[in-house]
């Protein structure tokens, strides 16, 4: 419970946090946050890790004066995280979801699932993989799913590109340009709540949208 509340607050208050980590370890900073951006898109055991809010605040850190962050910088190793995380995680899934899928007798992981995943990729790989990057949990997942499914790997790895060009460069680019401004400084806890919001909610009506649509039938 206690691990849980120092967690919330860290995130709550991941502007503190991190300046606090720049003041005591400088430019480790820059592997902290490729660290962290790597797990939460590599690794489908960290999808709990808070890609959209550290983004932000790492932005937002980069903007104010005399700070050892600079943004080029940020923008280069966080794009690379981001592409390297959700690459590995494409060929792990790749790797072993022929394995996972061959037993005859599993209701679910059996072979017509398989395919069913496949021809979905096939079809909105592209959409998925692009807008799995806003979507916390999703986008830890989605690059997994996508090897499980077979996607073909070039238009997996274009679409990855272009996906973390997207994600690092509008979240960073929201920190930097709007993270300085004194209304976001002094409510920057909000800020991130906000964040947090907007990142769930699309996630959450798709859920509840589901449950109306299976009742409906």
């Amino acid at each position: 419970m206690e691990f849980l509340q120092h967690f919330f607050d860290m995130i709550l208050h991941i502007d503190v946090h991190l300046n606090a980590f720049v003041s005591t370890y400088g430019l480790w900073t820059y592997f902290l946050l490729f660290a962290v951006i790597f797990c939460e898109t590599g690794l489908i055991i960290t999808p709990f890790l808070p890609g959209d809010s550290l983004l932000f605040a790492a932005g937002s850190l980069a903007a104010q004066p005399n700070n050892t962050l600079y943004i080029l910088i940020l923008f280069l190793i966080l794009f690379t995280a981001s592409v390297l995380g959700n690459q590995i995680n494409y060929f792990v899934g790749k790797l072993i979801g022929p394995r996972m899928f061959n037993a005859k007798k599993s209701r679910l992981f059996n072979h017509q699932h398989l395919e069913d995943t496949h021809r979905f990729y096939e079809k909105h790989g592209g959409k998925t993989i692009i807008f799995a990057r806003f979507l916390p949990i999703i986008r830890t997942f989605a690059p997994f799913v996508a090897g499980i499914g077979q996607m073909h790997w070039l238009h997996f790895s274009l679409y990855n590109l272009f996906s973390a060009l997207l994600w690092i460069g509008s979240l960073l680019g929201l920190g930097y340009f709007l993270g300085s401004l004194p209304i976001v400084k002094e409510n920057f806890t909000l800020v991130i709540y906000c964040i947090i919001v907007i990142s769930l909610l699309p996630p959450i009506l798709g859920f509840f949208k589901g449950k109306a649509s299976k009742r409906s039938i």
